[in-house]
């Protein structure tokens, strides 16, 4: 069972990720930069979503990836076909990314690179349902994937992800018709746990749905501009009125 607090230490895990998390956010609000955590459980198309994604966006959008394994860099390869920034962290026996580990990618990112150079930050999460929509990384938002394979009972047995999720990708929407599912379903126990829950049914394969998704992140990026903007023109405001 994966543990949240240190009994022996009395250590509160989660609160002490959650004081990096924030601090990291921090840091990508400084730069100027929006980060997603991209999470699911394995195999429900994180990476091949990421790939169209930097395909699509890559010229409208300055994006860079830290992306998460527990062994090799199979996936983080891939992305770097696609002519991004691309900083692999493996997390050993760990089946998460923590706050830790992705302030150790930030760090390589400002070492290698110009953070100034980026909008976007898309942070690829170890495949698990579970521990990752615990644990906190500094992101801005949370985006989950949901394979129409995974079953209609996922968002009811592992509610955390579903809850914490800011958008939610149904994936692999052309195999349902050869599959027993109930797409309908699947959303309404989305609903259940996340009433307010972006859903976006997606076929990386197809493309259908992918132009909603691009969307979505733009529209984000957009307002993490904006709200960047915003607090940069924040101190001259406030000096006209002392």
């Amino acid at each position: 069972m994966h543990q949240t607090v240190n009994a022996a230490l009395g250590i509160n895990l989660l609160h002490a990720n959650q004081s990096t998390a924030d601090r990291n956010r921090a840091v990508f609000d400084d730069w100027g930069i929006l980060c997603l955590n991209v999470m699911s459980s394995p195999g429900a198309g994180k990476t091949v979503l990421l790939e169209r994604t930097l395909a699509a966006l890559r010229l409208q959008v300055r994006i860079a990836v830290i992306e998460g394994d527990m062994t090799t860099e199979l996936d983080a390869d891939r992305l770097r076909q696609h002519g991004v920034p691309v900083i692999a962290i493996n997390t050993g026996r760990s089946c998460h990314l923590d706050a830790k580990m992705v302030a150790g990618g930030m760090h390589h990112l400002e070492h290698d690179y110009e953070p100034a150079d980026f909008d976007l930050v898309f942070v690829e999460n170890v495949g698990n349902l579970v521990c990752p929509a615990e644990f906190e990384v500094g992101e801005h938002r949370k985006v989950a994937l949901l394979s129409v394979t995974e079953g209609e009972d996922k968002p009811l047995k592992y509610p955390v992800m579903f809850q914490e999720a800011d958008c939610l990708l149904l994936t692999k929407i052309d195999l349902a018709p050869y599959l027993e599912i109930d797409l309908d379903r699947i959303v309404d126990n989305v609903r259940q746990m996340n009433p307010d829950v972006t859903i976006v049914p997606i076929s990386a394969k197809t493309g259908e749905g992918l132009e909603a998704w691009l969307n979505w992140v733009r529209l984000q990026v957009a307002l993490r501009q904006q709200a960047a903007k915003a607090a940069a023109l924040e101190p001259s405001c406030r000096a006209c009125f002392e």
